[in-house]
């Protein structure tokens, strides 16, 4: 019975959410194009289960590059409508637009100057009558057996709150290194601000043989370095090749005194390189797009400075 019943709530919700897309009109393309330009911030207002929705659509906006403040209902008939500047833009969530508290800032808010957008299911509400834009998130009913907690109409809210935030998102032209900016901590920050070279093998870790150099002694760097791979440098010091734990395997067949030959001849030529102050996710993505182990690290002058090695990133936590 208990299953029943969580699988009859996740269809009525699912269903819900994927009603709103036959609801939207001309009004939310208004309200994408009013918040994008926007002077001020986006102020989410509401009561209830209705008001803590607010507060993630606020949360959310801000933490993808629109500026948004939250403001309590209640709160701000007794002082925080002081909050709220003409340049603002105030999304008020009621699903019955009727909530008291809520539908009384209308006309105050537009005394102030700003301009409003309801999230409602009532389209012939108080709140969507005198409001400058309506976005309806109207449901056939609610999951809750009893048809009294909100259930489906809060997350119908959330839903359009999203879309409104996404959708604001590709407008902006917000990028990875904009949502870093205000997500530093963490592992949404430590994956988009950490750089290659606060993960990448250095010193006696990175070995660095020359051209000239047998596969013998290669093989000794790299183990004594405890690595998978070690680049190859010209005579100006120069990256020209790497050579990897598969190059050894790839030749050891064909040829019977492989530890004798010279590394540049068996050596992976012109292997692809990373250099230092760029984002260690960019090192991820070319090392997953190149289906390598091993990245090396070089500086302007294509001098190895370092090896990144896909066992690096794992360590970072960048996957």
């Amino acid at each position: 019975m208990t299953l029943k019943r969580a699988k009859e709530v996740f269809r009525i919700e699912a269903e819900a959410v994927a009603a709103l897309a036959n609801k939207l009109d001309h009004n939310f393309t208004q309200a994408v194009e009013a918040i994008y330009n926007c002077k001020g911030r986006v102020v989410v207002t509401g009561m209830g289960k209705a008001g803590i929705i607010g507060q993630k659509i606020s949360a959310t906006l801000s933490s993808l590059g629109t500026p948004s403040v939250w403001l309590h209902s209640a709160e701000a008939i007794h002082g925080d409508l002081g909050r709220v500047t003409r340049d603002d833009i105030v999304i008020a969530l009621s699903n019955s637009g009727e909530t008291e508290e809520t539908k009384s800032l209308i006309p105050l808010i537009k005394k102030i100057g700003a301009r409003i957008i309801a999230i409602t299911g009532n389209r012939n509400s108080g709140l969507a009558r005198h409001s400058d834009l309506v976005l309806d998130v109207s449901v056939k009913k609610e999951a809750c057996p009893l048809g009294l907690a909100p259930t489906s109409s809060t997350t119908a809210m959330l839903s359009m709150g999203d879309a409104l935030a996404v959708c604001l998102v590709e407008k902006k032209g917000f990028k990875e290194k904009d949502f870093a900016l205000f997500h530093p901590g963490g592992a949404l920050g430590k994956k988009l601000l950490l750089k290659v070279e606060d993960i990448m093998r250095k010193g006696r870790a990175n070995p660095i043989v020359k051209e000239g150099a047998v596969v013998k002694d290669v093989l000794y760097a790299i183990t004594e370095a405890r690595a998978g791979a070690a680049s190859v440098v010209d005579k100006y010091g120069r990256l020209t090749g790497i050579f990897t734990d598969g190059d050894l395997r790839r030749h050891l067949e064909a040829n019977a005194n492989l530890s004798a030959r010279l590394v540049k001849e068996v050596m992976t030529k012109n292997p692809i390189s990373i250099q230092p102050q760029r984002l260690a996710v960019e090192a991820l993505r070319i090392l997953e797009e190149k289906k390598i182990d091993e990245l090396p690290v070089v500086d302007k002058q294509k001098k190895p400075v370092g090896m990144l090695d896909v066992q690096d990133v794992l360590r970072a936590g960048l996957v």
